[in-house]
């Protein structure tokens, strides 16, 4: 059975780039099953994913030591990826918990491509959940005396269970610089669309108040700038003057629960880059949504 793999790539732009990476490719056996690029005009930078499987027995440490040449010519960062392995994942959550039951179910049924390797909170309400679902679970409590600390004790637990990227299901704690800083690109969060309009307590209610007709959802890489960083994810339902704000809020579960979702799957098979402020997001694989098994 031939291996699938994925190879991601980003240089500056110039000729020849596609025809390179295809043909080198072809070189080692492999056959391309899908791909994707983006030439970035404003900035002269270009972007390329592609999905393969090796026909010949190639391994990736082959692939990467053969790759060097084509990627020293082109000056490159690239990174080649088993599409089998699942990414690890530690999960951060307060007392919201619609976003970390979703992520629960998608993991019990195979159609998010990570493993949950432990959930942190500063709270106990979701222990059980957690434990049930044989996930390590650690109640972190953050004050503004012991914040260092809890820090310390949150990195050690991402550190020791081997996570590559850190979640943030709702969690109401703001992580330091240091530590945004330290995890650049490696954790994802997710939040209402009210910003900058609806600040504080309660957006939802003061968006009721205003008539909103749209109520959204957005999911970015954390930066030191609190709720900028770059975005991933966005997504919004109607609403109408007939809705009451109780109903604001469960709209608003449901769709920051799918936009994380999907942030959570474009960043795990490898399909967002980082472009300055903004990203670039590749298209899903064929077949790469579909569940291990269903219910």
């Amino acid at each position: 059975m031939s291996s699938s793999y994925a190879l991601t790539v980003h240089c500056p732009s110039t000729r020849g780039i596609v025809a390179a990476v295809a043909g080198f490719l072809a070189e080692q056996g492999c056959n391309i099953t899908d791909s994707a690029q983006f030439d970035d005009l404003g900035t002269g930078s270009f972007f390329m994913r592609v999905s393969f499987r090796s026909e010949t027995g190639a391994e990736l440490a082959e692939l990467e030591a053969a790759f060097a040449a084509v990627a020293e010519r082109f000056g490159m960062e690239f990174a080649f990826h088993d599409e089998a392995t699942k990414m690890k994942v530690v999960v951060m959550v307060s007392r919201f918990g619609h976003c970390l039951n979703d992520l629960l179910y998608r993991c019990r049924i195979g159609a998010l491509p990570i493993e949950i390797v432990a959930v942190i909170s500063n709270h106990m309400d979701y222990q059980k959940v957690v434990v049930n679902a044989d996930i390590p679970f650690h109640c972190i409590k953050v004050t503004r005396e012991n914040k260092p600390q809890a820090e310390a004790a949150i990195m050690q637990v991402v550190e020791e269970s081997g996570a590559e990227l850190i979640v943030l299901a709702r969690y109401m704690q703001i992580l330091s610089d240091e530590m945004c800083r330290k995890m650049s690109g490696r954790i994802i969060n997710i939040h209402h669309s009210f910003l900058p309009s609806f600040k504080g307590a309660n957006p939802y209610k003061q968006a009721f108040q205003r008539g909103v007709k749209l109520i959204g959802a957005t999911s970015h890489y954390v930066t030191a700038d609190l709720d900028e960083g770059p975005i991933i994810e966005q997504d919004t339902v109607r609403v109408t003057h007939a809705q009451s704000p109780e109903d604001y809020v469960s709209l608003g579960r449901d769709v920051e629960a799918q936009v994380l979702a999907r942030a959570i799957h474009a960043h795990a098979h490898r399909r967002v880059f980082l472009n300055g402020d903004k990203t670039v997001v590749f298209p899903a694989s064929p077949g790469s949504y579909s569940s291990e098994r269903m219910g």
